[in-house]
């Protein structure tokens, strides 16, 4: 079964790296892992409210504000301001990716003090937010479980 995870991630940040090769500072593997984390990389997972108030989206569960922050990606054609089109976009692979990449290319930071950016800041930043990201997680917690199993299993930085 791990051989068979280890190709599914493989895959997927194979693809998110032919959607974003070369745009931005954010690593194949790392997008994939926080994808494979969010919601083991579901393109189908449509939106939700997990509680009152929250409205996540897409495979890397995005929300309205995050979208907004990035400066609202659309897909080709489509009007950031139509009703419709957040949904549309961070339900795509690629223009989730892309929300990803643009909103790290506005707020990544260095939340580990350690002098650089690595996808453990980019991580940090996209689950907890880049002015909280320095803050303890709960390595028990599923959603960080599977990021560190996940880069391990591709050698993420």
């Amino acid at each position: 079964m791990s051989l068979i995870k280890t190709a599914i991630v493989c895959v997927t940040a194979a693809v998110i790296f032919a959607l974003v090769q070369g745009q931005g500072s954010v690593q194949p593997n790392c997008l994939g892992c926080i994808c494979e984390a969010s919601t083991q990389c579901n393109v189908s997972v449509g939106c939700h409210t997990p509680y009152a108030g929250a409205y996540f989206c897409g495979p890397f569960l995005i929300s309205w504000a995050y979208w907004a922050d990035a400066g609202k990606p659309v897909i080709q054609n489509d009007d950031p301001n139509r009703q419709g089109a957040f949904e549309n976009c961070v339900n795509d692979l690629y223009c989730s990716a892309e929300t990803v990449r643009q909103y790290m290319g506005k707020f990544a930071t260095d939340c580990t003090g350690d002098g650089a950016i690595n996808c453990e800041d980019i991580v940090r930043v996209h689950k907890i937010g880049y002015n909280g990201c320095n803050a303890n997680v709960n390595a028990n917690d599923a959603f960080w479980q599977s990021f560190r199993t996940c880069s391990a299993r591709v050698n993420v930085d």
